[in-house]
């Protein structure tokens, strides 16, 4: 049964660990439970449950490095002085996108938030492609200077340079 499991689950350890864990539900059942007329095909598909069982136990478990990984991040973003900083910023992005018009607030808002498309927006608003791209760079420098931060244009002439 052990080379048969071995064979099948591609590892010693894993087939003797199969087997340990088939011999404990076995003494689990008691001695009144009625096993098939084939024990030995019985046996090996319990084996094989087990295992199967085990693997999927296994694969909760987080690794090593993945603890590390979040113990890391916790550290960082739990910090009290970068909660503060963010907060602030957030608020400074508020306070910038009410000094801006309702339809420049509306395009950046679809345009960056909801990722709509300036041809969607030239037809919601009922005007041109090129006015949506005017209102959308005039809406983000002027957000930009609020937050004291550099405009990057991301498309059209001129995309990837500071405006």
């Amino acid at each position: 049964l052990r080379r048969r499991l071995k064979l099948r689950l591609g590892s010693e350890e894993l087939a003797n660990d199969a087997l340990q864990e088939t011999y404990l539900r076995l003494k689990r059942m008691g001695q009144h439970s009625e096993v098939s007329s084939n024990p030995a095909g019985y046996l090996f598909r319990m084996a094989i449950n087990a295992a199967a069982d085990q693997r999927q136990a296994d694969a909760r478990y987080l690794t090593g490095t993945e603890v590390e990984d979040l113990l890391s991040v916790g550290a960082d973003t739990l910090d009290p002085a970068r909660i503060v900083h963010a907060k602030l910023e957030v608020a400074a992005l508020e306070q910038a996108m009410q000094e801006l018009s309702p339809r420049q607030r509306a395009i950046l808002i679809a345009a960056r938030v909801d990722d709509v498309s300036q041809e969607d927006l030239a037809r919601r608003f009922a005007i041109s492609v090129r006015m949506v791209g005017k209102e959308l760079k005039k809406a983000l420098e002027h957000c930009g200077r609020r937050l004291d931060r550099k405009v990057t244009q991301r498309f059209g002439p001129g995309a990837g340079k500071e405006s």
